[in-house]
């Protein structure tokens, strides 16, 4: 086994996102990763934690679970989840970074008798590809290439924002322009569409709690990809997922449209890519909207 990481789930791990975190373990574990889960890891707050509780709360959410992760070992942690990413890793920087909200947190850490010091390291999944692993290696594990699978890659915006051209960040990408997810799609074998909405928002948290006030965003979306005639959008991260595919009902009720596009994560072209089995490392039997041209390309 290769290098080893400390794993953050995150909650849409167990619900919505389950089909991203079986992929991600697979490929992973093809490409010679171990992780090992933070024990006892509990949420980050997620995108609306702020909003209810403020910010030190949330950020002691984040904190304990680094507290946790550093018992277990110095090495790098890593989640696949953007907005796990995005709480996990400003929280790292912030603790690394600031003495007096290293103080607080601490303070707030030690109620449960613990610390943390800000001396590991957060990285997102898809920096983790990219820069330990490569799309050569990667291509090397395609034994199933995808050919004739138009896709539409569709990043998001926490991904990319705001650590993805940094140097903590893993310099992998770039905001503006990021060329990862479809350096992803041409390694497995499949067309990456040109989607100049690949790092529109889909709306968010805000989708989950006032849909009507975000459908417009994830019309214009499925809109280009169906322009594209993409078979699948592919996304990295879970709500993005979530988002889109399970909304497509209410936008063509609102806009009179009949968008049925498969959403898929990226992991899961990459474990079909890779011979991996359909429903046990892909886990496409968990999308809402059947990949079906997807699922016919699987060993």
């Amino acid at each position: 086994m290769g290098k080893k990481f400390t794993f953050y789930p995150g909650c849409s791990s167990e619900g919505s996102g389950v089909h991203l975190d079986t992929s991600t373990r697979a490929v992973m574990a093809k490409l010679g990763f171990e992780l090992e889960d933070i024990s006892d890891w509990n949420c980050c707050g997620a995108s609306v934690g702020d909003l209810a509780a403020g910010h030190l709360p949330t950020a002691a959410l984040s904190a304990r679970n680094l507290a946790q992760a550093k018992e277990q070992g110095d090495q790098d942690v890593m989640t696949a989840c953007a907005a796990c990413y995005l709480n996990t890793h400003a929280t790292n920087e912030e603790i690394r970074d600031n003495e007096q909200s290293r103080a607080d947190l601490n303070e707030a850490l030690a109620a449960a008798g613990k610390s943390y010091d800000g001396s590991l390291h957060v990285r997102h999944a898809c920096e983790v590809l990219v820069n330990d692993v490569g799309m050569d290696a990667i291509k090397a594990q395609v034994s199933n290439p995808l050919e004739g699978l138009k896709v539409a890659g569709y990043i998001g915006c926490q991904t990319v924002r705001p650590f993805a051209g940094t140097e903590r960040g893993g310099d992998y990408s770039e905001y503006d322009h990021p060329s990862f997810l479809d350096d992803f799609i041409k390694a497995s074998g499949a067309e990456a569409v040109d989607f100049e909405n690949a790092t529109s928002c889909c709306g968010g948290s805000v989708a989950v709690m006032k849909p009507e006030q975000t459908l417009h965003l994830m019309h214009k979306i499925l809109s280009e990809a169906k322009e594209k005639q993409a078979d699948v959008i592919a996304t990295p991260c879970p709500l993005c997922q979530t988002n889109v595919e399970m909304y497509q009902d209410a936008i063509n009720k609102k806009y009179g449209t009949d968008f049925n596009i498969p959403v898929v994560f990226h992991t899961q072209l990459l474990a079909v890519a890779m011979g991996l089995d359909s429903k046990k490392d892909a886990a496409l039997h968990q999308n809402i909207i059947p990949a079906d041209k997807l699922k016919a390309m699987a060993k």
